[in-house]
């Protein structure tokens, strides 16, 4: 007589449901989604996008797109659209919130390349840039 094992495992709701993905794609000295568009910026290096943040980063955080999302598992498909150096990305609590919000970075974007940052977002304001590529600190909201 063949016997037949059934196990049964308890999955928590989050665990029926795959992390929704979020792509932004990065051109040198922004994120695409953010700005509406790619706003055919030029740099070579880091220090061309902090020259031009410098100049033009308060008027183009006024336009950009705020990111709203419920709470929950996301991932963060970042890619770098043909910027001819090493790519990261930083989600993190926006003012005081860093302190207790939770955060996600890393580096390594090749040209041409992306990377995939899983987390999930508790209720509250963020914000997400690249150190690498300096961009804008885009606002992201949690409801």
């Amino acid at each position: 007589m063949k016997h037949i094992l059934f196990a049964i495992f308890l999955l928590s709701p989050s665990a029926l449901f795959a992390a929704q993905t979020i792509t932004l794609t990065q051109t040198a000295c922004q994120f695409i989604e953010s700005e509406h568009g790619d706003q055919h910026y030029q740099a070579n290096s880091y220090m061309d996008c902090e020259s031009l943040n410098h100049k033009t980063e308060d008027k183009r955080l006024e336009k950009a797109k705020v990111l709203k999302l419920k709470a929950g598992e996301y991932t963060f498909h970042v890619i770098n659209k043909n910027v001819p150096y090493v790519l990261g990305f930083w989600l993190r609590g926006s003012g005081f919130s860093r302190l207790t919000l939770p955060s996600v970075s890393g580096g390594g974007i090749q040209t041409g390349g992306f990377k995939d940052y899983r987390i999930k977002l508790s209720k509250g304001e963020y914000v997400y840039s690249c150190p690498l590529n300096p961009t804008p600190d885009y606002k992201l909201i949690v409801e």
